[in-house]
């Protein structure tokens, strides 16, 4: 209790700072009041003139904490002129919790999107662009175009960036002063641009301010998922429809059992035999049947822990992932690691080949590389400590501008879900005789049909708003405040969807929001619940839940269910008890817990990857905008050789052996015979590292010769090439070391540990074989060239017809290792790098 105080206290001196600066601002209203249009558009050009003087991005802010009672002044005149809406002294608090870098926790109504115009005007005048992002893009759509009239009439100008945008476009729209956009788009544009050959291609600018809409969604829902960017792997889909067959013909407990809080299904000893017997193997645990038992068991979780029109849907014979806490489709979108191959195979349509990881990146290392980062949302505070620890980002809770007159009614519970449905139904007709308008909330896309088909029964017209049917979300928004509307909705109505009461609503109570479920996550709950009851509107808010609901089997129905049939209750009568509602939240806090573990998990292992990823695109940047890079391919030829002199040549031993060394400098410096043993023999290992480099060094200088002015362009493109080759395979790699590492706390070893320091060596070793391939390409490439070395821009490096290295030899990827004691020092290591064990990974 003491350390909640101290919160609470905290808040409120943070409350009583913000609102003597929000008073500053109101003090200002009639001076700006009396300006002309003109003039207010000339004071953002001064602004401008002045920041963006000023170089220096720390003296940049302190500029802009001077200037801020003057800018938000100026923006709440502007809205006035605009919108005929004045930003009520709340929303300046909140607007100036934005700009500190910190989350605006505002209760749903208050205007969160006029909120943001102000701290996104004053961040906008430094000229470095703000980016203001929201969760999905009819939101992003509609918000640029609202709020474009204020920015244009201020003199600002807005870019709006989608995922269907043409390259231009998109370089367009972040070249603007405030760009819309979504999370996902954000993420994959700057693993694009990282991923490109040529500084014009970028669209991105360097990353400055961002204001997330709905922020706990997109940096605490949407953090379980890594952003990929992925290519083809060619790999048989056989397996998987085998695997398919098998899944269908088994018997739950009798062949599998399923866990339903964990979610965990495993293969009993009568299911094993089976498999034994299906796939014509001894032992199913055999290390050679490791790829038939992992498609087995992503077979099982794509049969039994996934539902069709709740965790996905088909459409034109594509599976779209269905978001559970949007409840949209993300198109584009994958299951990794098979599952979503398994799913193809379940529903009979067309199974795609695997992917391989090309680029990936979480949403929370993303969104850390920004300068300052803020947000706003209607429920945070319960996130408090995931914000403050890996954001850096402190939530205020600003106060309401009227007080909330909705009523929160407690939690009905039936013992089935045919008996909660039908007290929905009883419920909705009620409401619905009166005029009432009601909001359905359902979690999955089935829920919302199953209700729709029973009030059709009933005859009562209504709006269905679900992944199947968005295109008239804006339609269905807009008429369900209004008299007798009814609209079911998944969780897509649950975020930043203002439903506006028609006329005469507020006498009849206002909209009433009626919850089927309870979702995992108590703020999803909370979202729905604050659609109505905005700006101090009268409304009411109920959540109907049965024993066989998700939430509650996973979290112990079974002892109430034994209590209402010793009460001897049936399915007409619920209980009201506020015992099994703080039940219910016990339940959504240890899921919560769960998932809070699960994104650190995820964070921890992707910072490993993070450092590595740091290193590649700087240095792929760095060669993408220098205009010669001479320099860089000399230090790689210089490092490839002083490794090799240092692997081959022994000061110490008596008769070496030079002949490996030789056939090495032959494979990736020299031509044939341009070095012999007899040069080195008997030299030691500085003079013939020094014997060597100048032959290299003539070697290049001929090389530079034949290909002429174009020889810049060419190291250019052996570098990029390079370096993506091996990106993308160690990115591969690393995908499977993390996939098995797991296993390594049943030896008693440290998974993380033991991650970041094999993916370490690995990094080392990959950055060596690009050295390597660079040194061997650049001076053993044969350059035919036919019209120059041209841009061509279709392929990843340059064109790819004109290159050939005469080398012919297969360049074999690292792969994880696993330690073995019986590998001798001087054996090739397993690592797959070429190297012996004792220079590689028994160093």
């Amino acid at each position: 209790m003491g350390f909640l105080s101290k919160i609470a206290d905290g808040n409120s001196k943070e409350i009583k700072r913000l609102g003597k600066l929000a008073d500053k601002v109101l003090s200002l209203e009639e001076e700006i009041a009396i300006l002309t249009d003109e003039e207010i558009r000339n004071k953002t050009a001064e602004f401008q003139e002045k920041l963006q003087a000023e170089e220096d991005i720390k003296k940049q802010e302190k500029l802009l904490e001077d200037i801020l009672p003057e800018a938000f002044a100026l923006v709440r005149e502007g809205s006035k002129r605009v919108f005929n809406m004045v930003p009520y002294r709340v929303q300046v608090m909140g607007g100036i919790a934005i700009h500190k870098g910190d989350i605006a926790e505002m209760r749903t109504g208050e205007g969160k999107t006029l909120t943001a115009t102000m701290p996104t005007y004053l961040n906008a005048l430094a000229g470095h662009g703000v980016h203001v992002i929201t969760v999905n893009e009819y939101l992003a759509s509609s918000q640029s175009e609202e709020m474009a009239e204020l920015y244009n009439f201020l003199g600002l100008s807005v870019g709006l960036n989608l995922n269907n945008k043409s390259t231009e476009e998109k370089r367009a729209a972040y070249a603007d002063d405030i760009t819309y956009s979504t999370n996902n788009e954000l993420g994959f544009d700057y693993l694009r641009d990282n991923m490109v050959n040529y500084a014009e291609e970028r669209v991105m600018r360097p990353l400055n301010f961002a204001i997330i809409d709905e922020v706990d969604s997109i940096l605490i829902d949407e953090a379980r998922t890594p952003l990929i960017i992925s290519g083809e792997a060619e790999k048989s889909t056989s397996l998987y429809t085998q695997a398919n067959v098998f899944a269908k013909m088994l018997k739950t407990e009798d062949d599998y059992n399923y866990d339903e809080k964990t979610k965990a299904v495993q293969l009993t000893e009568q299911g094993i035999d089976k498999a034994e017997r299906m796939f014509k193997i001894d032992n199913l645990y055999d290390v050679k049947n490791v790829e038939i038992n992992s498609h087995i068991n992503t077979a099982l979780r794509a049969h039994v822990t996934l539902q069709r029109d709740v965790d996905y849907m088909i459409n034109d014979g594509e599976i779209l992932i269905v978001d559970q806490f949007t409840g949209r489709t993300m198109p584009g979108r994958r299951f990794s690691e098979g599952l979503h191959q398994a799913i193809e195979a379940k529903e009979g349509v067309k199974i795609q080949n695997e992917s391989k990881t090309m680029a990936s990146i979480t949403f929370q290392n993303f969104f850390r590389m920004y300068n300052k980062l803020s947000g706003m949302t209607g429920t945070a505070k319960t996130e408090e400590e995931e914000f403050r620890n890996i954001y850096n980002m402190t939530v205020t809770q600003i106060p309401t501008n009227k007080p909330v007159q909705r009523a929160d009614k407690p939690d009905l519970i039936y013992i089935s879900q045919q008996g909660k449905f039908d007290a929905v139904v009883e419920d909705v007709i009620e409401k619905h005789k009166l005029g009432q308008p009601v909001l359905l909330g359902t979690v999955a896309v089935e829920t919302s049909e199953y209700i729709s088909n029973l009030l059709k029964k009933r005859g009562i017209r209504h709006d269905i708003l679900n992944a199947k049917n968005h295109e008239r979300e804006a339609e269905i928004i807009a008429n369900a405040g209004q008299r007798g509307a009814v609209t079911i909705a998944t969780n897509m109505a649950g975020r930043g969807t203002d439903i506006k009461l028609g006329a005469g609503v507020e006498e009849l109570g206002g909209l009433a929001v009626i919850g089927t479920e309870r979702h995992e996550s108590r703020r999803i709950d909370d979202q729905l619940r604050g659609r109505s009851g905005r700006q101090g509107d009268r409304g009411d808010s109920r959540f109907y839940l049965s024993l066989q609901d998700e939430l509650m089997v996973r979290f112990g129905s079974e002892r109430l269910q034994k209590m209402m049939d010793r009460l001897g209750m049936d399915d007409s009568t619920p209980i009201e008890s506020k015992m099994v509602s703080r039940a219910v939240e016990s339940a959504q806090k240890r899921v919560e817990g769960n998932n809070f573990d699960t994104r650190k998990r995820i964070l921890e292992y992707d910072d490993v990857l993070r450092k590595q990823r740091e290193i590649i695109y700087g240095e792929r940047n760095s060669i993408i905008d220098s205009e010669n890079s001479s320099e860089l391919v000399e230090s790689m030829l210089q490092s490839t050789l002083e490794r090799s002199v240092a692997h081959y040549i022994n000061d110490d031993e008596e008769n070496p052996d030079y002949e490996p060394f030789v056939n090495y400098i032959d494979d990736v410096f020299l031509n044939e015979n341009e070095l012999t043993t007899s040069e080195i023999k008997g030299k030691d290992s500085e003079d013939i590292y020094q014997l060597v480099w100048e032959k290299v060094e003539k070697a290049l200088a001929q090389q530079k010769e034949e290909i002429g002015e174009q020889f810049d362009e060419f190291e250019r493109m052996i570098l990029l090439r390079s370096i993506d080759t091996h990106w993308t395979d160690h990115i591969d790699t690393m995908d499977q070391l993390r996939e098995g590492i797991h296993l390594r706390s049943y030896g008693q070893q440290n998974p993380l540990r033991d991650y970041q320091n094999e993916g370490h060596q690995l990094f080392d070793t990959m950055m060596q074989q690009i050295e390597e391939d660079v040194s061997k390409y650049i001076l053993k490439s044969v350059v035919t060239v036919e019209d120059d070395i041209e841009r061509d821009k279709s392929t990843s490096f340059g064109k790819a017809e004109h290159v050939s290295a005469e080398d012919g030899k297969e360049k074999t990827k690292a792969q994880p290792y696993v330690k073995d004691e019986h590998i001798g020092r001087n054996d090739p290591c397993p690592c797959g790098s070429g190297k012996k064990y004792k220079n590689c990974h028994g160093a």
